[in-house]
């Protein structure tokens, strides 16, 4: 974490653990795990005497890469208990989607001869699993009331199940196939997919699909309750209202959706009435696109994932009126190549669970506050 221009620098390391979490606002320090590898980078000036003068910098400095500090700046913090078992990642975990009314955490995963679906406790606890007509399976969404609970999934798989939205019980029963299973859509067919990213399901039944993760289509579309096309944007470009892979889609409470636009390196917003093109937001991904996109139950902040900087990112979110700019207010730095691909949020407890492709695990992260 570097602090001062003109430096002596101190690096201590202990451990051999391999989760990393790092501060952001321009910090580089960083630690990873609680009781595993850490490396605080200290900058202190070269007046100072790094083990008398400079003891009391180095001790608070230390506390800082640990979040020990109530003024440290952090937002969240690694719950290194969760899972209790990680074991039961079998294969590569994609996605994840969070019951919040019910506690429950899902799993998507892909692989061979494996349950393609994992369901947790908030607690981490492995509680059951399911498999039947999943292919590979891209986005996992929970829509989640005081009297019912359903599970949507994305399949970009190319055989019999492919291409398609999927609707389950929580306990794996399939309750609804929308798309052409197995037929690759040409764009010119509303309902048949191509490599479908994600769908987030509103309260009402209305949803917003992004179509899809490296197909033909790369637009997105606001459907009914009972599936018919109320508006779309599209199609692949890099202009105003045009994707190139539209990856994930949340809505606000403002009435906007957000897209992650992933590979034009940038956040398109859209009236989720009519899909009118509200804004972009690209400075904060010159480096890496935009991987997921999920709000913080306030709708304070926007979590957004970036795969291949393998970074979280925390972004302050406009209320009602203009979209203004991107504004970091703070980063988790993973280790490299763990790769965050979709996330998302407990809307009681503000946690953020991710699903990484490269370190093969879901981990889960705590707010301070």
């Amino acid at each position: 974490m570097h602090i001062y221009p003109n430096e002596e620098k101190i690096r201590m390391q202990k451990g051999k653990d391999q989760r990393r979490v790092s501060s952001g606002g321009g910090d580089k320090g960083a630690a990873r795990g609680a009781a595993g590898l850490f490396t605080v980078d200290l900058n202190i000036p070269s007046s100072w005497n790094s083990v008398t003068n400079g003891s009391l910098l180095l001790y608070f400095q230390f506390l800082k890469a640990f979040d020990y500090s109530p003024w440290s700046g952090h937002l969240y913090k690694l719950d290194v208990g969760w899972p209790k078992v990680p074991e039961y990642f079998t294969g590569q975990p994609v996605s994840v989607a969070v019951d919040s009314l019910r506690g429950l955490v899902y799993v998507a995963q892909r692989g061979d001869n494996i349950p393609k679906v994992l369901v947790f406790s908030e607690e981490g606890y492995f509680l059951y699993s399911w498999n039947d007509t999943v292919e590979i399976p891209h986005g996992i969404f929970v829509l989640s009331n005081t009297t019912d609970s359903s599970v949507w999934i994305t399949d970009v798989g190319t055989g019999k199940y492919g291409h398609t939205l999927k609707k389950y019980s929580p306990s794996g029963k399939l309750l609804q196939i929308v798309g052409t299973p197995g037929n690759a859509g040409s764009s010119l067919y509303p309902l048949q997919f191509d490599q479908p990213a994600e769908i987030f399901v509103e309260e009402s039944g209305d949803s917003y699909v992004v179509d899809g993760d490296g197909g033909i289509n790369n637009r997105l579309l606001k459907l009914t309750e009972d599936y018919k096309e109320m508006w779309l944007r599209g199609p692949k470009g890099t202009g105003t209202g045009e994707f190139r892979i539209p990856h994930s889609v949340t809505v606000d409470s403002f009435g906007r959706v957000w897209v992650a636009d992933r590979d034009n390196k940038r956040i398109q917003v859209f009236d989720k009435d009519t899909g009118e093109w509200l804004g972009t937001w690209s400075s904060c991904f010159e480096e890496d696109g935009p991987s997921s996109v999920r709000f913080t139950p306030d709708n304070k902040y926007l979590i957004v994932a970036q795969l291949n900087t393998s970074r979280l990112s925390i972004l302050a979110a406009p209320h009602v009126g203009i979209i203004g700019k991107c504004v970091i207010v703070d980063t988790i730095q993973l280790a490299d190549e763990t790769k965050p691909h979709l996330v998302d949020v407990d809307m009681k407890s503000g946690a953020i669970y991710v699903a990484e492709i490269g370190a093969q695990q879901v981990q889960k992260y705590v707010p301070l506050n």
